[in-house]
C-alpha cells in the first residue's frame, strides 16, 4: 500500500471513530447501572488484592478475586495490574493485560503463576526503534533484534521483560506489524509506550491521537508487578491537535489514576516509569510528577525521545534517558552524542536496581570510545563514555603510569562530527546533527606517549578498560 493510499484510508478510519466517540461511549453497549464485574483467577481459584482499573478508578479484588467497578464515561478498557509471582499474559510476546469495552457486562482475567520466584528479575528497554520504511525494519530485524536476543540467552533462566519507550515506528504505523514480529522473535513479554511519532496527526485533539497505538497495544498507562518492583507506563506526549505539533506533559487523568494506583504499592518499593519524552527537562508539569513520587525511596525513570544518552538524578529521583535502537534513524553506527545504536539492560535483586548500556553489535564490555587529536606540540585524549553519571570515575595512563582523572567537558564526539556535520550528511536523511553532550572527558599529553589507556569505573565498581597505541 503506497503511502497516500494508507494516509486516505487512515483518515477515513479515524473520522468514523472520532464520530462513533462523540455519538456513544462504551457506556452505551452495557447495562444501565455502568458496572463490570469480573474475577482474577489462576487455576481456578481466585486472586485477592489484584488492581483492576479503568483508567480512573483503581479498585482490588475481594478475597475471592471478584471485583465491580463503575465505569467512568471515556473508559476504553478494563485492565489488571499483573501482580507478583504470576505470568504476564502475552499475545506472541506482546503483553495483554487488558480486554476491551464492549457488549459483555463480566470481564474475568487468568492468571499463570511462575515457575521460579521473580524477587530477582531483568528487563530490557528498547527507545525508539523508530522504522520508517522497509529498509529501517530490515536493519532491525538483523542488527538489533539478533542482538537482543543474545544478551536474553546469556541470562539463562532467570526472568526478563522488555519495554520499548515509544517512537516504535515513525508515522508509519502499517510498520506496527514488523515491529510485532521482532518482539514475537525476541521471545519475552514486551510492553509499549506511546511515542510522538505512534500517534494520529491532524484527526482530532490529544483525545484522539492514540487511537491507532490502542488498537495495536491497548491502553497508553498501566501498571504491572515484578517481584518487589512496581512497573507504571505512562503517555507524556500531548498532541496540540495541528500538524505534528505536541508538547511533553502528563494528563490530569493520568496523574490522578497514578495517585490512586501508588496508593496500593509499598514506599519501599522499587519504582519504574517508563514513558516517551525525558521528565527531567522536557514535561512541562513534571513537578506534578515528583509530587506523587516523593515518598517513595526508590525512583527511576525510563525514558527515550532524544536519540542520546544522558542520566540525571532529580529530587532522588534517577531518570535514564536512551540511546536509540536506531541511533541517528538507522543512518549510521552511533546516536547524534556518539552514543552506538543500543539499548538498556538491568538486573533487579529485591528493590535494588543495576544496568548497563548494551551497544548493538558490540561486546558488552565496549562502554568507551576514545579519540586522540594532535595539537601544537601535544596531544589530546578525549574519552566519550556514554552511560556516565556523577558516580563513574575515568582515569587514564601514559605508558603504563598512572595520571588520574581526566577531565569531565561538555563537547561533540568527533566521530558525529564526522559522520553528521553538515548539510549533506548523512546520506539520504541529512537531518541528523552532532548533539552536545556531558559525558566526554579530556586529557592532553605529550607527543612522545607511545600508549594511552582510559579506565572508566561505573558506580557499581565494573571496570571498562580502552587502549591506543602509538
Amino acid at each position: 500500500m503506497n503511502r497516500r493510499s494508507f494516509i486516505q484510508k487512515s483518515g477515513l478510519l479515524a473520522t468514523t471513530l472520532f464520530v462513533s466517540l462523540k455519538s456513544y461511549s462504551a457506556l452505551s453497549l452495557l447495562a444501565v447501572d455502568r458496572k463490570i464485574s469480573g474475577k482474577v483467577t489462576s487455576k481456578g481459584k481466585g486472586i485477592a488484592n489484584v488492581l483492576v482499573s479503568d483508567g480512573f478508578s483503581v479498585i482490588p479484588t475481594d478475597k475471592n478475586g471478584n471485583y465491580s467497578i463503575e465505569l467512568n464515561e471515556l473508559a476504553r478498557f478494563i485492565w489488571i495490574s499483573t501482580p507478583s509471582g504470576y505470568e504476564f499474559t502475552t499475545n506472541s510476546n506482546l503483553a495483554k493485560y487488558y480486554e476491551k469495552l464492549d457488549a459483555r457486562n463480566a470481564l474475568n482475567f487468568e492468571l499463570n503463576p511462575m515457575r521460579m520466584s521473580d524477587t530477582r528479575h531483568n528487563f530490557i528497554i528498547w527507545a525508539d526503534p523508530q522504522v520508517k520504511n522497509k529498509k529501517d525494519v530490515a536493519q532491525m530485524m538483523a542488527t538489533a533484534v539478533p542482538d537482543t536476543k543474545k544478551i536474553i540467552k546469556s541470562m539463562g533462566k532467570i526472568p526478563v521483560h522488555g519495554i520499548t519507550v515509544g517512537d516504535i515506528v515513525w508515522d508509519n504505523h502499517e510498520l506496527f506489524a514488523d515491529y510485532d514480529l521482532a518482539v514475537k522473535e525476541m521471545g519475552i513479554p514486551f510492553f509499549q509506550c506511546l511515542g510522538n511519532h505512534d500517534m494520529d496527526y491532524r484527526m482530532g485533539g490529544d483525545d484522539t491521537s492514540d487511537r491507532t497505538f490502542q488498537e495495536h497495544y491497548g491502553p497508553t498507562y498501566y501498571s504491572f508487578n515484578r517481584g518487589k518492583a512496581h512497573y507504571v507506563v505512562m503517555d507524556d506526549v500531548r498532541y496540540l491537535g495541528v500538524e505534528r505539533n505536541y508538547d511533553g506533559f502528563i494528563s490530569q487523568a493520568q496523574l490522578d489514576w497514578l495517585a490512586k494506583d501508588l496508593s496500593f504499592v509499598s514506599k519501599d518499593a522499587l519504582i519504574i516509569i517508563n514513558l516517551h519524552i525525558p521528565v527531567h527537562n522536557s514535561v512541562k508539569n513534571n513537578a506534578d510528577l515528583y509530587a506523587l513520587l516523593k515518598d517513595f525511596t526508590k525512583v527511576h525513570i525510563m525514558s527515550g525521545h532524544t536519540h542520546y544518552t544522558r542520566n540525571v538524578i532529580t529530587n532522588g529521583i534517577f531518570e535514564h534517558n536512551h540511546g536509540a535502537v536506531c541511533g541517528a534513524w538507522w543512518t549510521g553506527p552511533v546516536c547524534e552524542d556518539g552514543t552506538p545504536r543500543g539499548y538498556g539492560v538491568y538486573a533487579v535483586d529485591g528493590t535494588d536496581l543495576k544496568w548497563y548500556y548494551q551497544p548493538t553489535g558490540l561486546d558488552r564490555k565496549e562502554q568507551v570510545h576514545i579519540y586522540i587529536d594532535e595539537l601544537t606540540n601535544q596531544k589530546r585524549l578525549i574519552a566519550n563514555v556514554w552511560n556516565w553519571d556523577p558516580m563513574w570515575k575515568v582515569e587514564y595512563f601514559l605508558d603504563g603510569k598512572a595520571m588520574g582523572e581526566m577531565e569531565n567537558q561538555k563537547g561533540y564526539d568527533p566521530q558525529t562530527v564526522s559522520l553528521y556535520k553538515g548539510p549533506t550528511l548523512p546520506a539520504g536523511r541529512t537531518f541528523p546533527e552532532p548533539h552536545s553532550t556531558e559525558h566526554l572527558f579530556v586529557a592532553h599529553f605529550a607527543p612522545n606517549v607511545n600508549v594511552v589507556k582510559v579506565v572508566a569505573t561505573d558506580r557499581f565498581g565494573e571496570k571498562f578498560e580502552i587502549e591506543s597505541k602509538g
